[in-house]
């Protein structure tokens, strides 16, 4: 391909070049010739002047004009000069074209010279142009002599006529392959320029070829090897026989059924089976009518049975297989012997048995059946049944016995005459024969003789028509005594029906209770709420002064209030079904370490150490409801732990997550452990304080894992400790979604000074709450209890802000985040937003998380507020100074 497009390239530029010279030659001629004429011309003119011969006027006219005829001589002589000098720099041009084009001519050499085929180049001609030392180097080897010239036709009849070549094959559409007499395999690939020339490569293919035939002789053998295995393996003897009677494949069985003893390959088969003749089965064995008999069975002097069958190829080949049937023979003659011993039992049973086929054909009746219709033994075999009966009686079963082959099994009574005209009921009974693949192939009969019963039968009715009036005497009586029997269940009924509905109107009003509890948990809360976050603020005072002592109290009676208060108002919402199941996808390292967080100052302040071990897994429950849970594990773990330690952390099992709280306290003993999940169930405890709470905890913690469908176990030693865990199930890798908002990991706790807070309340209350608490950490915090009075508190909407903070119910019907979306319509960027509630719906959860808000529930702790604080304005990369 190189050399077929370097080659045009340079014969164009040499031409071109060429042409050009040729041009300006011939032009610097022309005006060569042409200058002459000017010259002589001019030189005519001056000597007329100067001669005087003419008038004054002409003269002056004729050196006029020759003064521009020299003028003009002037000019061409400067073209002439132009043209010689462009000529000039031509010839430069050309002397380094005509280098250039010899540099390259001798580089196509060398790289036709370095192929390590033989190259031959033809123009449009089919004339050879030029080839390399390889191609030469071949028709050395010749009698004839290819040369530059040489036209293409020449070379191929070179190759046909001097026997060189020995076999000729099509490789591809382009190219052919040469066996040569001496053994070589040679290539010829063709391909055309584009001068409309021919480029021929001669490639040596000898060692392809012998590694080809090499890879297709071992793939042969690797073959034959496991043909010969697969034979070997096989439980019938296999010989294969050429048309010419040579034994060509056998296998080990082959020799071990006809007794032989291994010999040399290539035998003949008939002197191979001289000695077991017997055996011999070709294709062109016949039988004793002359027709071809290509099986057999063979009966051996030991006792075997064989086998043997002969499969014609279409090459005149045939293989023998050789079956020991003897297991099979036996079981033929087991067959045999079963056959006939049921035919000796349905012989002697008094009953009239038989089958037919599909087609109406009798193939067994038993020795009473034929009896009956008075048939020689065996004589109705193989005939159907419209000709072993009368018409009549063929038309009357006909019905039952097509119902019997579409597979119903069905009995029947019919009245039939014997053979000597005696009337009798026969019971007739068909069932179909049904195949493994569901084909009915026939129906087995069994035919009783009935009359006697149905004598009896008769003169039972007889009997049952005089037990009739005593039946209905007898029925009067006991008609009389039911009537009494059902105004008693009447009564009975009416008293069951009284106490349904006092039973209903207890529930009602139960359940009425616990909406109602539900329902006033938001106004209940909402005291609460501001004062723990009074005491959240005084206790985070950095000169907390004297009150100190009567702070922590307060903060300890707030704690007890709030959890029965807490504890009373979800026990209402779950035994009200208010709180339902918002199941997602998160890490369960989040939940983990914001629990541990916020629990181990509470196990701090009472001598208590917690570790909390990191996970890596990802979880699928309600992650509100989960923390419920393990809030639940720890609080009962810190409350019954006198001193030691709590772990809380997680072990994967197969599809489930184990997340678990463990802990040294005081245990449960075994026999309680069954009740600790029951309301108002405490454990014994001892320790710093003497509250133990209502006995509720662990009973939500069974309520709330009902919900979710999780399990939870527990393992205590009494005086050693205790472990509460739930099993949540766990999520795949390929399952993981994009982070969500409720995943909130740990920050750090002391970017909230000089961070700008809004916080939108109806509660004045919890209005002055959250400001002293917000400003104790550093937070420059306006309130407002509506939109217009926050409005006017900050002056426009539109004002810095770097953190929203709202209540969800608000005065005059309005919710928080009707508001929240009307604050952010007067803003160009959105103000990172927290929800506060006491609403658990998942309605409500679906909202804030459209809404992308952040929610928490009633009532907030300091540390949880603080937590949750920080993970937004990281999130919003907004950050006071420490």
């Amino acid at each position: 391909m190189v050399c077929t497009s370097i080659r045009p390239l340079l014969g164009w530029q040499l031409d071109e070049q060429n042409i050009t010279q040729t041009e300006l030659a011939e032009q610097v001629q022309a005006l060569q010739v042409e200058n002459r004429k000017l010259l002589r011309i001019n030189a005519a003119l001056i000597e007329r002047v100067e001669s005087g011969a003419a008038q004054h006027s002409e003269s002056y006219t004729a050196f006029r004009h020759s003064v521009v005829l020299a003028e003009q001589v002037r000019e061409r002589t400067d073209a002439l000069n132009q043209v010689m000098a462009d000529l000039k720099r031509s010839n430069i041009l050309l002397s380094d074209a005509r280098h250039k084009a010899e540099v390259a001519h001798q580089h196509l050499i060398d790289a036709i010279e370095s192929i390590s085929e033989g190259f031959v180049l033809f123009d449009k001609a089919q004339r050879i142009v030029l080839f390399n030392h390889h191609f030469k180097r071949f028709w050395d080897q010749s009698t004839h002599r290819v040369g530059v010239g040489t036209s293409l036709f020449e070379v191929k009849t070179f190759l046909e006529n001097t026997g060189l070549v020995v076999e000729k094959l099509r490789a591809g559409q382009q190219g052919m392959l040469y066996r040569l007499r001496t053994g070589r395999w040679l290539q010829v690939t063709e391909r055309p320029t584009q001068e409309g020339g021919l480029v021929i490569l001669y490639t040596d293919i000898t060692e392809l070829k012998h590694s080809e035939t090499q890879r297709r002789e071992q793939a042969l053998a690797q073959k034959t090897r496991l043909l010969q295995q697969t034979v070997d393996n096989l439980s019938q003897g296999v010989v294969m026989v050429n048309a010419k009677g040579v034994l060509e494949l056998w296998n080990h069985r082959f020799l071990e059924i006809c007794a032989l003893q291994p010999f040399e390959p290539n035998c003949l088969y008939h002197e191979v089976m001289r000695d077991n003749a017997d055996m011999l089965l070709t294709p062109s064995t016949v039988d004793e009518n002359g027709q071809p008999r290509l099986q057999k069975e063979q009966r051996m002097a030991d006792g075997r049975v064989i086998e043997i069958r002969a499969h014609p190829l279409p090459n005149g080949d045939f293989v023998n297989t050789f079956t020991d049937i003897t297991e099979r023979y036996l079981h033929a003659e087991v067959l045999r012997k079963r056959e006939e011993w049921i035919r000796l039992i349905t012989d002697h049973v008094p009953a009239m048995i038989a089958y037919v086929n599909s087609d109406f054909t009798y193939e067994f009746t038993n020795k009473v059946y034929e009896q009956w219709y008075r048939w020689p033994r065996d004589s109705i075999l193989g005939q159907s049944l419209c000709e072993a009966h009368s018409d009549e009686h063929f038309l009357r079963l006909q019905p039952y016995i097509n119902r019997a082959l579409q597979g119903e099994s069905l009995t029947f009574e019919v009245a039939e005459h014997s053979v000597l005209g005696r009337k009798r009921f026969m019971q007739r009974s068909y069932v179909p024969n049904r195949q493994s693949n569901g084909e009915i192939s026939g129906i087995f009969v069994l035919v009783r003789d009935i009359t006697e019963r149905r004598q009896t039968a008769e003169a039972l009715h007889q009997a049952y028509q005089n037990l009739e009036g005593r039946v209905r005497e007898r029925t009067a009586e006991l008609t009389m005594l039911n009537n009494q029997l059902i105004s008693e269940i009447d009564v009975r009924k009416q008293t069951e029906a009284h106490l349904l509905e006092a039973k209903r109107e207890a529930e009602e009003a139960n359940l009425s209770k616990t909406k109602f509890l539900a329902a006033v948990s938001h106004d209940l809360l909402q005291p609460l709420n501001a004062a723990r976050l009074f005491a959240g603020s005084l206790a985070d005072s950095p000169n907390p002064s004297n009150c100190s002592s009567l702070i922590k109290n307060i903060s300890n009676a707030l704690d007890d209030v709030e959890t029965l208060l807490g504890t009373l108002v979800d026990i209402s919402k779950l035994d009200a079904g208010v709180i339902k199941a918002d199941t997602s996808v998160f890490a369960v390292q989040n939940l983990l370490e914001n629990l541990a967080l916020e629990y181990q100052q509470v196990a701090q302040s009472v001598g208590l150490q917690l570790n909390f071990v990191a996970s890596s897994v990802f979880v699928r429950s309600d992650i509100h409801l989960l923390a419920r849970v393990l809030r639940n594990f720890l609080s009962n773990a810190i409350r019954y732990t006198p001193s030691g330690r709590i772990v809380l952390g997680c072990r994967r099992y197969l599809g489930y997550v184990s997340i678990q709280v463990w802990d040294t306290g005081i245990g449960i003993e075994k026999e309680k452990q069954g009740e600790i999940f029951q309301e108002f169930k405490r454990g014994n405890r001892q320790g710093h304080k003497q509250d133990r709470g209502l006995g509720l905890g662990l009973a939500i913690v069974d309520k709330i894992t009902r919900i979710l469908g999780h399990r939870v176990r527990v393992v205590s030693q009494a005086g050693q400790g205790s472990m509460f865990s739930v099993e949540v199930p766990l999520v795949g890798a390929d399952q993981l979604p994009k982070p969500s908002l409720h995943e909130l990991p740990v920050y750090h706790l002391d970017r909230l000074r000089g961070v700008r807070v809004w916080v939108l309340d109806n509660d004045m209350a919890i209005c002055v709450a959250m400001r002293t608490l917000l400003e104790s950490w550093g937070c420059l915090v306006t309130t407002g209890v509506s939109e217009e009075d926050l409005a006017e508190q900050v002056g426009g909407f539109d004002t810095d802000v770097d953190l929203l903070i709202a209540d969800y119910h608000l005065d005059n019907g309005v919710n928080g985040v009707d508001a929240v979306i009307n604050i952010q319509r007067h803003r160009e960027q959105l103000i990172p937003t927290m929800m506060i509630t006491a609403n658990y719906s998942n309605e409500l959860k679906q909202q804030m998380r459209a809404a992308g808000h952040t929610l928490l529930h009633k009532p907030v702790k300091p540390m949880q507020l603080k937590v949750v604080m920080n993970h937004l304005l990281e999130r919003a990369g907004v950050g006071g100074s420490a």
